[in-house]
């Protein structure tokens, strides 16, 4: 009886030291993850505001359509003013280019040039200096109800040279491809010379495959399911997955794999361009040089990202 007595004070001083233990461990704990994610976290860098322009020293810039929300984001960030306070005014890629060839613009964030806008810069004796400031993918996609999900580079080379011409050559349907493109000089129609067919000639465009003015445009063809359902188009990655988003639309994969963020930033993607900033080469205004030098820097290239696109830094 007496053992008894004893032991019950015992079992209960064991309960509470053990209680305490479990305590001071979370307490522990707790201290723990407070250090690691909240004191030691990567503190993520707030963007500077620091006031680079104003509206008499902002240089003349143009812009593509796909590149006007990265200019919106450059200037908002740069002055700390919009581009329509700024007094920008967009036109598009070769209407840029016509007003930097001309002097009539000192900076502008385009696609590459096309052949015929090279020849013309050379004709005027302007000499185009073009830099990378983010990078990009050029995009295939179809109706999301086709059944083909991915092609090969080879195939979709073949495709626009006309080679192949049904789709159940490269695993869809029975049913002709009916494959859109864009004007001369566009900026996806420059992408599909340079960056696909190179040497190969791009067939001629039948009255199915009539030249669609605007990037716009080529998504609602595809997309619309009673006249795009076997159709193919192109475009860049920014413009139809955050500027024109269609959930009738599917990004083809080229070699499988399928154009994201992602895979344009690592580079796995294997169609890969990039957005560009041109300049006259012999330009010497500080103002246009600094401009570059800004958009190219570590606050440039972070702004870049706010906005959606993939750094090139």
């Amino acid at each position: 009886m007496n053992e008894e007595l004893n032991r019950e004070p015992n079992s209960k001083k064991t309960g509470i030291l053990s209680y305490v233990v479990l305590i001071l461990l979370m307490i522990i704990s707790c201290m723990a993850a407070y250090y690691f994610l909240i004191v030691k976290a990567p503190k993520e860098e707030k963007l500077s505001d620091e006031i680079l322009y104003t509206k008499e020293t902002l240089p003349r810039v143009d812009a593509s359509l796909a590149t006007q929300p990265l200019v919106d984001a450059f200037v908002l960030n740069f002055t700390g003013k919009t581009t329509e306070e700024m007094g920008v005014e967009y036109t598009n890629t070769d209407p840029a280019y016509t007003k930097l060839i001309n002097n009539e613009a000192d900076l502008i964030v385009v696609t590459e040039p096309s052949e015929d806008e090279l020849k013309r810069a050379s004709d005027a004796n302007v000499e185009l200096e073009v830099t990378k400031v983010v990078n990009e993918g050029f995009v295939f996609f179809v109706n999301k109800d086709n059944k083909v999900d991915s092609l090969t580079f080879d195939e979709i080379r073949k495709i626009y040279s006309g080679e192949i011409t049904n789709w159940k050559e490269v695993g869809g349907d029975d049913a002709e491809i009916i494959a859109y493109q864009r004007p001369e000089n566009s900026g996806s129609q420059t992408g599909l010379y340079s960056l696909v067919m190179k040497e190969l000639p791009v067939k001629a465009r039948t009255p199915k495959e009539q030249v669609t003015l605007s990037m716009a445009g080529i998504i609602e063809y595809v997309s619309d399911y009673e006249n795009g359902l076997n159709a193919i188009g192109y475009s860049y990655y920014y413009y139809a997955n955050e500027m024109y988003y269609s959930e009738d639309l599917k990004y083809l994969g080229i070699n499988g794999i399928k154009p994201t963020y992602d895979t344009i930033k690592d580079e796995s993607y294997p169609i890969l361009t990039a957005y560009y900033i041109v300049t006259r080469k012999d330009e010497t205004n500080e103002n246009v040089l600094k401009l570059k030098e800004d958009m190219l820097s570590k606050r440039g290239q972070e702004v870049a990202t706010k906005a959606g696109y993939v750094p090139c830094k």
